[in-house]
């Protein structure tokens, strides 16, 4: 069973520490590992079947319990049914419509339309029809998209005015955007489940038959105490375990609730405002792009290739066009493509999205890597404490049967055909009692649960961090994580950006908003293509507010230089007709819009990454708006005008700027006009005539150099992946620490996203290591970049903000995605959402993950010093005297001690700077390291030495020889027994810095460890002192006290010295897993 113990079998290619040996050893161990139902490399994308072999074979006493927060099988195939059912059901909802519109349209009779749309001239029920019924016909009649608005008194451009009586006049006829959601468990739920423990059922039998039993023996005034009291020791448990576990479901309820609340941005009053999903009416504007999911039901405005992923509500992984023929765009539905405006028709509850939600209670459960190993060391621990105590209840019944067992005062407790049976029974519930309760203390439910305890903790302190975890298993595996591929652009920079240089007209204008030396030809075209080819907009209030540009960073930082130059951006809209747009691509850097004047002359406008824009240019503007041509070889240096733009976007790469060109051609040929074929229509992108290349700043962020110090001094690479010139990325590489000098600016440390993705698969594994910077990549780049990197053997984190990033989110370890810049498939993708989108909340992630393993051990190291103890000491005495130091009630106590209070106290410290300067976990490193087991061996054996003495000598080294041999022996077990807790609570302290010598440092800053230990003494001292009558102890002296005190105080140097024992370096499992194989190879 020592692999239980290990950590996952993904190994790492060339691991030194792992020693030389051969190849056929290293298959076998391979093989003997994934054997294990317990080693799940990564739940990410682990099959059902899989998650089901683990818990099968984990031994479990309370399932509801140790299974409450990993993913509901069962639930998840009644989850798939229902979403079956609710489309088979809107499908047939909607084929009875057609079969019944046919039937009027035979009969040339109408419908007749409700009209109850209160202050609307439409009604709720006419929108439902519209929308989820597709019904073409019906919108038709209500005047298409613009007399559908018109009935709802909202405008296609400008929106609903959106102030607050309007909008609540909208939520009263129309309902909000929210739906119906079950409600969470509540405390007494908690309760029942604590209650399904088998063994804690059994003892609350045990003590019922005890509280009969002693009633008739021993009269009701003394026969009461042992029953009663197990019984109220059990309560207790219960209680406490239904409280811890009430509030980590509290904290997964806030975190959910925020995973749902999607900020977006409607368009009110003209202006563009960001709203929260839950906040959204009918009647307002949304506009629509690549990434964004569908927040409710409506209609199409306007659309430029827009395609829409059906999947979540059709079942079906189809991509669907939409345009006025099918302009119904259903909630819950991602963009796949283009973009465009809707107008909202149908919130919440009236749509197929939220009658889903509302039919389903969303699982949050779900498996980690650490709770799969956890359950599977729990399950050894399990069976051995379960042959411990069925030895122990053997050993003891056949002592007590056979007259082995004798009082206090050294009368034999049975003697057969004379002790009478109820006397007989009682003594053997008394010993059956014991036997349970070393069960309960030996299969450690709680430890498995301590994972969730620790990431529950963890993701509410990581939201303060600005991190929001989608997924639990990730918060564990960042601490594992040996490289991070970053973006550039606002997770390194600030995403701040402002057009610092500009090149017009074939000169530099000095500042870049001299538009005096610009002619007016020139001017236009340029704004023309500033103003055109943009997704962002420009708000002019009323009076004399200041304009408000909205967009993404880049198109905001163009349109502010656009107004600069005098650019009116609704009147040059309004003078040209937008006839089809291609949306900004990541693969091909560059966005370009087909635009039709007044004077019906079309003109096509690009922009996008300076040197490719640059060679699709075959002319350029000169300042006076002369189209002057290109020499043919413009890109080779003796083209003079081509070198003084390929010297300008070097220079201006160079100093770290974003170079962006803005070009156009006039278009002389037809334009497609009908629909379908304006869809398919190829915007040509050759012979252009070049307007402009911008430079745009974008600043490193602060702190950005110190937050990459800490991962390299962590043993965690950062990788910068960007779209960005090579050039730029190498200027903002060495300016926040990626690259070290300019020596270190060479292939492969740096390269471009082409150079490596022509490269064969295995050279790509090999130049991977290597790489720090990848240059003008595109999505498919990072994608082949992670894989080629894990691999490698490497647990890869990716950061990403486009939807094309979605492959490398979903492929990576952990995927991170930005929460200010990125789509809400990138989100979905992604397993943590970073939502500052800085680089320096990524490095926190890497230390809260390292603290949920660091924890995780340190409460793994404290149980099992208990256990071992707490086993050894009842099986030693039970075997030599028949008679057990630690009865039923004060094991209950230690059980709490060590399982509830002992996971709150140690799972939830905070991390420290020293978990970032060691390397990261591996994934192969066992779970209980060298260290835990030298650190545990020596605490047990200590306790188990002094405390066994104290059992077989005490009477004789604490002189109680001529006391009263009852009261002897109660004084002996009341001093074993606490100080058997005191050595918890100390050691308490020990578990803390498993590898630290000063065990106290930071203590002050865990109010709650605090507060748990000072908690557990004081009780223990009432425990002791007042209510020893239940837990069959007497009050102690003072000297008494002292001396416990005292045996638990040598734990803390004890600690000291043992931590100056070095321990192997290779991990204890491996040493017998390999005499295991060589002898079975042998």
């Amino acid at each position: 069973m020592s692999n239980l113990f290990k950590g996952s079998p993904y190994r790492r290619r060339r691991d030194l520490e792992s020693g030389s040996r051969s190849a056929d050893l290293d298959r076998d161990l391979d093989d003997y590992e994934s054997s294990s139902p317990f080693n799940i490399t990564s739940t990410k994308n682990a099959s059902v079947e899989r998650l089901r072999r683990w818990r099968q074979a984990a031994l479990v006493l309370n399932a509801s319990r140790r299974f409450r927060y990993t993913l509901d099988l069962k639930k998840e195939e009644e989850k798939k049914q229902i979403l079956r059912k609710i489309r088979a059901h809107a499908q047939a909802i909607r084929a009875a419509y057609l079969f019944k519109e046919a039937g009027l349209r035979v009969n040339g009779t109408t419908d007749p339309q409700k009209t109850s749309g209160g202050d609307f001239a439409v009604s709720q029920e006419q929108l439902t029809t519209v929308t989820r019924d597709h019904n073409i016909t019906a919108l038709q009649e209500l005047g298409g998209v613009k007399g559908l608005a018109e009935a709802l008194k909202t405008s296609p451009e400008k929106g609903i005015l959106g102030d607050d009586s309007d909008l609540v006049k909208r939520k009263n006829v129309f309902g909000s955007n929210t739906y119906p959601q079950k409600k969470g468990r509540s405390f007494w739920m908690f309760l029942w489940e604590a209650w399904q423990d088998l063994t804690l059922i059994i003892l609350m039998v045990a003590a019922a038959a005890s509280l009969a039993l002693g009633i008739k023996t021993e009269g009701i005034k003394e026969g009461w105490y042992d029953g009663v009291s197990i019984a109220f020791a059990v309560l207790l448990v219960i209680v406490v375990t239904a409280i811890s576990d009430y509030r980590q479901s509290l904290q997964f309820q806030n975190l959910n609730e925020e995973k749902r609340n999607i900020h977006l941005e409607v368009i009110r009053g003209g202006r563009r405002v960001e709203v929260s999903i839950y906040d959204i009416v009918v009647g307002d504007v949304i506009p629509l792009n690549i990434g964004d999911q569908v927040p409710a039901d409506g209609i199409l405005i306007t659309g430029h290739s827009l395609s829409i992923d059906e999947s979540s509500m059709t079942g079906e992984s189809k991509i669907v066009h939409k345009s006025t023929s099918e302009p119904f765009l259903m909630s819950g539905c991602k963009v796949a493509d283009g973009s465009g405006t809707m107008l909202v028709t149908g919130v919440g509850i009236n749509t197929e999205w939220g009658l889903l939600m509302a039919s389903i209670s969303e699982d949050t459960g779900e498996e980690t890597p650490l709770q799969v190993r956890l359950n599977g060391v729990a399950t050894f621990i399990g069976i051995v404490g379960l042959s411990v105590a069925v030895l122990v209840l053997v050993v003891l019944m056949i002592r007590y049967f056979t007259g082995h067992t004798k009082n206090p005062d050294g009368s034999i407790q049975f003697k057969a055909g004379r002790t009478s049976v109820s006397a007989a029974v009682d003594g053997a519930i008394k010993i059956f009692t014991v036997a349970v309760t070393i069960v309960v203390v030996a299969v450690p439910e709680g430890l498995p649960l301590a994972v969730t305890l620790t990431l529950a903790y963890s993701m509410r302190k990581m939201m303060r961090d600005k991190a929001l975890v989608r997924r639990l298993s990730a918060c564990e595996t960042m601490g594992s994580a040996t490289t991070i591929c970053s973006d550039k652009t606002g997770t390194l920079t600030l995403n701040e950006m402002t057009v610092v240089d500009a090149y017009v007209g074939g000169q530099k204008l000095d500042p870049p908003d001299n538009k005096a030396r610009l002619s007016g030809v020139l001017s236009s075209l340029l704004i023309q293509g500033v103003a055109q080819n943009t997704n962002g907009s420009v708000f002019v209030p009323e009076g004399a507010g200041d304009v408000e540009v909205s967009g993404s960073p880049t198109e905001k930082a163009i349109l502010v230089w656009g107004l600069k130059l005098g650019m009116d951006f609704d009147a040059v809209r309004s003078q040209s007709t937008l006839v089809h747009v291609f949306p900004f691509n990541s693969e091909k850097k560059r966005g370009g819009v087909a635009l039709q004047s007044a004077e019906s002359q079309v003109y096509i406008h690009w922009k996008g990454a300076a040197e490719i824009v640059l060679a699709c240019c075959s002319r350029y503007s000169d300042a006076s708006g002369e189209v002057v041509p290109m020499d043919e070889d413009k890109l080779q240096l003796f083209s003079l005008q081509a070198l003084f733009f390929k010297n300008a976007i070097e220079d201006m790469a160079a100093r770290s700027l974003r170079c962006v060109a803005i070009a156009y051609r006039p278009y002389e040929e037809k334009v497609p006009a009908d629909e379908q074929q304006l869809m398919q229509w190829k915007l040509p992108e050759d012979d252009l005539i070049l307007l402009a290349i911008v430079g745009i700043k974008d600043p490193c962020r602060p702190g950005v150099r110190d937050a990459i110090q800490l991962c390299q001094n962590a043993g965690v690479k950062v990788r910068m992946v960007t779209g960005d010139n090579l050039q730029t990325a190498k200027a903002i590489a060495l300016e926040c620490g990626i690259l070290g000098s300019d020596a270190d600016a060479v292939e492969p440390n740096l390269i471009e996203g082409r150079i490596f993705r022509a490269y064969s698969d295995e050279q790509r594994e090999e130049i991977a290591e290597k790489i720090s910077v990848m240059g003008r990549s595109s999505p498919n780049d990072k994608l082949l970049l992670v894989q080629a990197l894990r691999k490698r053997g490497h647990v890869v984190a990716v950061t990403g903000d486009g939807t094309n990033d979605a492959p490398a989110l979903h492929e990576a370890d952990i995927g991170l995605s930005m929460g200010i810049q990125g789509t809400e498939v990138a989100k979905e993708s992604s397993d943590i959402i970073i939502l500052d989108d800085n680089f320096a909340s990524v490095v926190k992630v890497v230390r809260w993950g390292r603290s949920v393993y660091a924890n995780i051990q340190k409460f793994i190291q404290f149980q099992l010093t208990v256990n071992v103890a707490a086993l050894i000491i009842n099986v030693v005495a039970a075997i030599s005297s028949g008679d057990v130091p630690l009865n039923a009630v004060q094991l209950l106590w230690v059980n709490l001690i060590m399982d509830t209070l002992g996971a709150l106290a140690l799972a939830t410290e905070p991390p420290t700077d020293h978990l970032m300067h060691r390397p990261p976990v591996g994934r192969r490193e066992p779970l209980i390291t060298n260290i835990m087991w030298r650190n545990l061996l020596i605490q047990a054996s200590y306790q188990v030495s002094v405390l066994l003495v104290l059992n077989f000598q005490g009477k004789r080294l604490l002189s109680l020889q001529h006391d009263n041999a009852d009261h002897a022996n109660k004084v002996k077990n009341t001093i074993i027994f606490n100080a058997f807790v005191l050595c918890q609570i100390f050691n308490e302290f020990n578990a803390r810095k498993p590898d630290e010598k000063n065990v106290f440092r930071g203590v002050t800053k865990n109010r709650l460890f605090i507060g748990i230990v000072a908690m557990t003494l004081i009780l223990q001292v009432v425990i002791i002192e007042f209510i020893g009558k239940f837990t069959s102890t007497v009050k102690l002296n003072w000297k008494h006290w002292l001396l416990s005190v005292g045996i638990a105080f040598v734990s803390w140097p004890l600690a000291i010295v043992g931590k100056l024992i070095p321990v192997p370096k290779t991990p204890l499992h491996e040493f017998f897993t390999r005499k295991f194989y060589r002898h079975g190879r042998h």
